[in-house]
């Protein structure tokens, strides 16, 4: 005997989190500001043009938007014909990140990683709803005292991230909504690699 299963009607549930999230997600997209966009775009084209090296960070669901960003900025802004831009997410060596978590505590994941390498025509990019992570600051602190770029991307009050970096993208929100302004994020950073891929060279005359 083959057993069927019921379609059950939508409940109302759903469709009040359907909705809260929905408007939510759109009073979002309505704080983001072109001009910010712009400023970090910019700041990727100064690191590009001498060289430097993109550290992306960030926790959880902004881990993943870190790695999204690397891949991005390092493979499909090479379709505009400029220099690569090398890019690292920092959140991406499980090895590393776990022996400096063991060894030195999790604050120091970020920053560990990154006194290895860090020169004065990097720039680090960081991710955070609550702009509150102790790897984030620390990340941050490092950064800003070597005369590296920072820009970070946070929702909610914005938190410490907000007052500490040089470059601000906050899109404001009730604190504990991660998943619409983590989503809001991921349009954010696309959104910087599309202006990187408008990018062509300088076409010079030869006469």
């Amino acid at each position: 005997m083959v057993a069927h299963s019921r379609v059950l009607p939508g409940s109302s549930m759903a469709n009040d989190i359907v909705g809260g999230y929905m408007q939510l997600f759109s009073d979002l997209l309505t704080k983001i500001r072109p001009e910010e966009i712009d400023l970090a775009a910019n700041a990727l084209r100064h690191t590009r043009d001498n060289g430097g090296l993109v550290y992306i960070a960030g926790n959880g669901g902004s881990a993943s938007t870190a790695t999204h960003l690397a891949n991005d900025l390092a493979k499909a802004t090479k379709s505009s014909g400029m220099p690569p831009i090398k890019a690292l997410s920092l959140s991406d060596n499980v090895s590393w990140l776990t022996a400096l978590g063991n060894d030195e505590g999790y604050e120091r994941i970020f920053a560990g990683q990154m006194e290895n390498f860090l020169g004065p025509d990097d720039m680090l990019i960081v991710i955070s709803a609550s702009g509150n992570s102790g790897n984030l600051v620390q990340a941050v602190e490092m950064a800003k005292a070597q005369g590296v770029t920072t820009l970070g991307i946070t929702g909610f009050t914005g938190g410490k991230l907000r007052e500490l970096v040089d470059l601000s993208i906050w899109l404001p929100s009730p604190s504990g909504a991660y998943g619409p302004v983590e989503t809001a994020h991921s349009l954010v950073v696309d959104l910087i690699k599309e202006c990187l891929m408008a990018d062509r060279p300088t076409v010079r005359s030869t006469s």
